[in-house]
């Protein structure tokens, strides 16, 4: 993991995300990108010919002097931190950034969404899961030990979800976590027999790992949502960490149908680290 981008707007949610990466990046060895989104209106920026105006030179300026003052942590002793201010509107413009420096993870904080406001808005940490192409981490609280000993993995061991938790796979072992796979199953039409269960978990492993060694450490529930069931699991295991896979649905697609990964990452209490399928 060599590069790592942090957005933030200067809260104290964001802190929490640069602390989190900082702990990574000393780990890794990683460049950390710490990112500020001026968001200017396209009148604003394009109001002089071919320069800012004055009123964009402002935020710009002051944007820079905010993001100074907010880099000066003890914390990121020893880190190798690039401040960088951009002009973005909108979050899938992240990934601008991300394949221009061949970043691997993106590491932000959330204080979640909820009830009218996560229908009608979302958290711009639900924007960012729903856009990026490689791994978000959603923290929620001060990061007093960053030190992910337990992961719980949710997956509906598809063929699909392989290369998502290969990808997680090598994550994990790196930061020295024990993973812990769970199903969950649901009385709906998702709903599936312990045969057919476990012949999903087989054929998985075995695309992963070569063999069925790590059955036995593979956790069924039951729950009456795919989000309670692996919230609950959590919780039940005292996990530090919830890394889940997600299919980034956007438009009418992402407001019929939603997405199970972002409504953990609203919900959830504990980081969440999603991977895009």
């Amino acid at each position: 993991m060599k590069r790592i981008i942090v957005p933030i707007d200067f809260s104290e949610h964001s802190e929490y995300a640069l602390e989190t990466a900082a702990s990574i990046a000393k780990k890794y060895n990683s460049e950390v990108y710490v990112l500020h989104m001026l968001q200017l209106s396209n009148a604003i920026i394009t109001a002089s010919a071919n320069s800012l105006n004055e009123e964009a030179v402002f935020y710009l300026k002051l944007a820079e002097q905010k993001m100074e003052t907010f880099l000066d942590r003890p914390y990121l002793k020893g880190v190798n931190v690039i401040p960088v201010v951009k002009h973005f509107m909108v979050f899938k413009e992240i990934n601008e950034l991300v394949k221009a420096h061949d970043a691997d993870l993106i590491v932000m904080g959330s204080h979640g969404a909820s009830g009218a406001k996560e229908v009608l808005l979302g958290s711009n940490a639900e924007k960012v899961v729903r856009y990026a192409d490689i791994p978000v981490l959603i923290v929620k609280h001060n990061p007093i030990l960053v030190e992910f000993n337990t992961v719980v993995f949710a997956s509906d061991f598809t063929d699909e979800s392989v290369e998502s938790y290969i990808k997680a796979k090598m994550i994990f072992e790196k930061l020295e976590a024990n993973v812990r796979l769970v199903y969950v199953n649901t009385p709906n039409t998702d709903f599936k027999s312990s045969i057919e269960i476990d012949r999903l978990i087989s054929r998985f492993l075995k695309k992963i790992e070569g063999n069925l060694d790590k059955f036995k450490e593979v956790t069924v529930v039951s729950d009456y949502s795919i989000e309670e069931g692996i919230l609950n699991f959590a919780n039940k295991v005292d996990a530090d960490l919830i890394a889940i896979t997600t299919h980034g649905r956007k438009g009418l697609a992402h407001f019929f149908e939603g997405s199970i990964s972002e409504d953990v990452a609203n919900h959830s209490t504990l980081p969440v680290m999603t991977f895009k399928l």
